[in-house]
């Protein structure tokens, strides 16, 4: 029996959990929600609804079920609602759409860390109510994650405009925008969402080591993105067969070369590997920037590395693998120019410093990880009146060390 729920219900609730999963295995998206409307009830709840954050998590939509509420999702703001703030904080709030009703949750709809969206659960009973809730939101993650990627109903509902090609291609290549173990937290975003080029970003994790890497190609059309999409799958192919960070960089390269040519298209990239146990980061520097070490909660410096050229010019460069001892609690930043050099008309570039300030204070009033890099995409395209010319890109690695943090940090 789970601790915390009373024995009076761990027979329903185990009930509903098991009917739940059972029922998934011949369901697809759109039958999530009245897949879930036949076990509630045993479960405890009158209601539970599904809203899941859009593409850029500026909204909450309603996942409805087949003959649902017309063509156009409920939508509910993140930044101005209850609903919203349950996401931001990653935790339960009481209280309904109208007022505190009593009985009305918002949930996270978490996987692992990954922000999915929110549940709006309705419950009159008191007592285990919070542990139920933990229970059903978890299950309703891994049922809408084992889904939505064979699903253009999801497509359709977290996307609030039309997408490009090239956008199509990198977000069905790169892995989701968090993840985390007790050692690490992994998160990432990129913009613009709806128009990517060239920028992409990957991560994996083997053993004790974790791979990071971010990826930009010459030009901001499909050509960019293919070029971009051939790099990244390049690096897992040649990571897969065991070769080192420099070996694969050169094994790309040459990928590049035999596709389109020497010099015709290139990449610059930072690739990094992170042992999870020493928290000693390597990586190479294929002609991007440097990355950004924050130790503190302060900006200590840039990872200098002697960069070589980027990948497909083959001119020759020699690689160097550069290593940095991490201490816990230290992040690394790696970003596209799309970040730093993008000009506002009124004022000049956003630039390094104030991209790394801003990290800074939010790391200072401690935001989870994801929440963090969803302002700091807000706060970029605000000051460019929401229009960006370029890719931007950010990948963000917290190394915990022996500072085990919660999941949903």
């Amino acid at each position: 029996m789970e601790q915390g729920i009373p024995p009076s219900h761990d027979g329903e609730l185990a009930r509903a959990l098991s009917g739940m999963l059972e029922d998934s295995h011949l369901a697809a998206f759109e039958d999530i929600p009245s897949l879930v409307d036949r076990h509630k009830g045993e479960a405890g709840f009158e209601e539970i609804g599904i809203y899941l954050a859009d593409l850029q998590q500026s909204v909450l939509r309603r996942l409805w079920g087949p003959g649902g509420e017309g063509a156009q999702p409920e939508e509910l703001k993140i930044d101005t609602t209850l609903a919203g703030r349950a996401l931001q904080e990653v935790r339960m709030l009481r209280g309904g759409s109208e007022g505190d009703a009593p009985g009305q949750w918002w949930v996270p709809l978490l996987d692992g860390t990954e922000r999915l969206g929110v549940l709006h659960m309705t419950s009159e009973s008191e007592g285990d109510v919070e542990e139920r809730m933990r229970h059903v939101s978890s299950l309703i993650a891994l049922i809408v994650v084992s889904k939505r990627s064979f699903s253009d109903c999801h497509a359709r509902l977290v996307r609030s405009r039309p997408m490009n090609v090239a956008a199509e291609m990198q977000w069905n290549l790169m892995p989701p925008l968090t993840f985390a173990t007790p050692k690490v937290t992994i998160g990432a975003v990129l913009e613009p969402a709806y128009e990517i080029g060239g920028d992409a970003f990957d991560y994996s994790t083997a053993g004790s080591q974790a791979h990071v890497g971010v990826f930009d190609a010459m030009g901001h059309d499909v050509s960019a993105g293919l070029t971009a999409n051939l790099a990244v799958a390049a690096c897992r192919n040649h990571r897969r067969q065991g070769m080192g960070l420099v070996r694969n960089s050169e094994a790309i390269e040459r990928v590049l070369i035999d596709e389109f040519g020497r010099g015709d298209r290139f990449v610059t990239a930072v690739i990094g590997d992170l042992d999870l146990g020493t928290g000693v980061f390597t990586w190479v520097n294929r002609g991007h920037h440097a990355p950004v070490l924050i130790r503190h909660g302060r900006w200590i410096s840039t990872l200098k590395c002697p960069p070589a050229h980027p990948m497909g010019l083959d001119l020759g460069l020699p690689v160097t693998l550069c290593r940095e001892q991490l201490e816990p609690g230290d992040r690394i930043l790696l970003y596209t120019d799309g970040i730093t050099e993008m000009r506002s008309p009124d004022s000049g570039e956003f630039g390094l410093g104030r991209f790394v300030e801003f990290m800074i204070r939010q790391n200072a009033a401690g935001l989870p990880v994801p929440e963090t890099l969803r302002r700091l995409v807000r706060t970029v395209l605000e000051y460019h009146d929401n229009r960006l010319h370029d890719d931007a890109t950010v990948l963000l690695v917290e190394w915990h060390g022996s500072a085990h943090e919660k999941l949903s940090t």
